[in-house]
């Protein structure tokens, strides 16, 4: 009885498991900004400028650039991870990240080639937290007061708070 009952709890997991994530076209991305979905476009041209940040254009040619509300775009230090974006000119591509707004229109960050495949972008560690911090010390990477070491034996006490012995 116990291996009915779960198999039978277990059957719809694995059916909602299986269930891929549907895409949204490059217009339904623009007005889901901070949400990390999985968008659906034809890329018509791959831009690299000359600091070599690329951008995969989803707008087709007939949109002018101030009409065109979206894009991909893949910074230089990330080149190695993502790839050759070349090969998907004229191509319909699944990309899932996370919507954010650049320059006046949304955008999708495209940081590693698993995200062609509904894998998640590139870890990105916050700067501000990390700084300073090299992975060889052996202290961490912020300044927390309750990571700290208290020193003395007496850490219980705040050694200015002592009270003077009078001998009488």
């Amino acid at each position: 009885m116990h291996g009915f009952v779960m198999l039978a709890a277990a059957a719809p997991l694995s059916a909602l498991a299986a269930k891929p994530a549907q895409c949204v076209s490059v217009e339904d991305a623009g007005r889901l900004l901070n949400k990390d979905i999985c968008i659906s476009a034809h890329v018509y041209d791959v831009v690299q400028l000359g600091d070599g940040t690329r951008y995969l254009d989803v707008c087709s040619p007939q949109t002018t650039d101030e009409d065109c509300r979206f894009t991909i775009m893949s910074l230089w230090q990330d080149r190695d991870e993502v790839g050759e974006l070349t090969q998907y000119r004229d191509m319909d591509v699944q990309v899932r990240g996370v919507v954010r707004p650049m320059h006046g229109r949304a955008g999708m960050l495209l940081s590693h080639a698993r995200q062609f495949r509904g894998g998640p972008p590139k870890f990105q560690p916050n700067p501000k937290l990390a700084h300073g911090f090299d992975a060889g010390q052996d202290r961490p990477p912020i300044q927390d007061p309750n990571l700290r070491s208290q020193g003395a034996p007496r850490s219980f006490m705040n050694t200015r708070d002592q009270e003077t012995r009078t001998g009488k």
